[in-house]
């Protein structure tokens, strides 16, 4: 693979005057994330909720980098042939030395493009990686940590796909590599190792080891400053993991996070003080007519009642008319994503509730995917007498208002 000269960002030409609408001037986007079209965590419906701005934008410069998954690739992407001439002679030549690199459509809003790399297949190099990952950068990745040594293959394809593609465009155009979190962090790593011309954003959306630390119960805010990086990654044995995402957000040209209380984790966990903010959020635009986000708001409501009304089928004992829904979504992590904090609000408002003897009811929703042995027989049960009333009373209603009505022309 041929070796190039490094870029920065700020050396791109019209990004200073670029306002944001459409995608300058030979420039390439590559967005790599472990999630896309692989849907593992959070960050795979931040990237889901942004392809169709971002497609719409960039065009076809806009292409996202993810594993291929077998299973996921099966319901969600649409393999094609790629329709630029660079990428066609990419994925041929890398597919030509033993790798499988497939493109395809995703199968969501705005259809972006997508490269898939196959980690599998190039697991025969996975040692020889590794030992080249130790000789160039001092970090070492233990044989039983599997996630690891994913990352491994997947950075060291990426990084071979970044520089295929520089060398195999005729015109050379400007990359853009944009990284999520420490899992695509070794493709940004190896980028900047082997100078590629690729000017890269590395975005941690939270802190590995911060995720580590507040799973611990530890005070994490108030001791933030204090804590020693090295020892307690090593006593977590995340200590590669920790090395990795470093070293990505030391490399990164740009480092962003989405949020400041994220930032403040990255300065004093990662040893670097981001660069920008970028809040995560919804595309929100096809609400942007005010009557029809109130429907479909009313729609949704009624879904929600009409559960409830199975779900305490026998014991529904207060109005829904009265009722607030509370819901909490996020993985399954008891202190990290804030159930704990959420079960002890719910307690003090139970409390203030009865108190005051307020009428209103309070139906709280905890959606986070776990491991699951059965369904609940009873709420099955009080769902489908729920859905058998609803059919009675329509099929009653539909023949006495045809009734009532012949009587009424009489």
């Amino acid at each position: 693979m041929p070796l190039a000269r490094s870029v920065s960002v700020s050396s791109l030409p019209g990004l200073e005057e670029w306002g944001g609408h459409g995608a300058p001037e030979n420039v390439v986007l590559f967005e790599v994330a472990w999630e896309v079209a692989n849907k593992v965590g959070g960050i795979y419906t931040v990237l889901q909720t942004k392809a169709r701005m971002t497609a719409d934008e960039w065009g076809e410069s806009y292409v996202l980098v993810g594993p291929y998954v077998e299973s996921s690739v099966r319901t969600q992407v649409e393999l094609l042939e790629p329709p630029q001439p660079a990428l066609r002679r990419t994925l041929a030549a890398m597919n030509a030395q033993g790798c499988k690199v497939h493109f395809g459509r995703w199968l969501i809003e705005g259809s972006p493009a997508v490269v898939l790399l196959d980690v599998g297949a190039t697991a025969w190099s996975l040692e020889r990686w590794k030992g080249e990952l130790w000789e160039s950068c001092a970090i070492g990745v233990p044989w039983y940590d599997r996630e690891a040594n994913d990352a491994v293959l997947f950075g060291f394809l990426v990084a071979w796909f970044l520089g295929e593609f520089a060398a195999q465009s005729e015109e050379p155009p400007f990359i853009v590599g944009h990284f999520h979190e420490w899992l695509a962090g070794l493709g940004l790593v190896l980028s900047r190792a082997r100078r590629l011309p690729v000017a890269t954003i590395f975005t941690t959306h939270a802190t590995l080891l911060g995720r580590y630390l507040c799973a611990g119960s530890v005070d994490f805010y108030n001791n933030l400053h204090s804590f020693d990086v090295d020892k307690e990654a090593g006593e977590r044995q995340i200590y590669h993991r920790y090395c990795l995402e470093r070293a990505a957000a030391h490399c990164a040209h740009v480092l962003t996070t989405v949020s400041h209380v994220t930032a403040a984790e990255a300065e004093h966990l990662l040893k670097r003080k981001p660069d920008l903010v970028t809040p995560n959020g919804l595309n929100v635009r096809k609400f942007s007519a005010m009557h029809e986000f109130q429907n479909l708001h009313a729609q949704s409501k009624a879904r929600v009642q009409e559960f409830v009304r199975g779900h305490f089928y026998g014991h529904l004992d207060f109005d829904l008319d009265k009722t607030l829904f509370f819901f909490i979504a996020g993985r399954y992590e008891f202190s990290n994503k804030g159930a704990d904090i959420f079960l002890e609000a719910l307690a003090r408002l139970n409390y203030l509730l009865r108190v005051n003897g307020s009428e209103v009811t309070v139906v709280a929703f905890f959606i986070m995917p776990a491991r699951t042995n059965n369904f609940n027989v009873e709420s099955l049960k009080g769902q489908a007498v729920r859905k058998q009333l609803w059919d009675t009373a329509n099929a009653v209603k539909e023949k006495f208002g045809k009734k009532l009505y012949e009587s009424l022309l009489v």
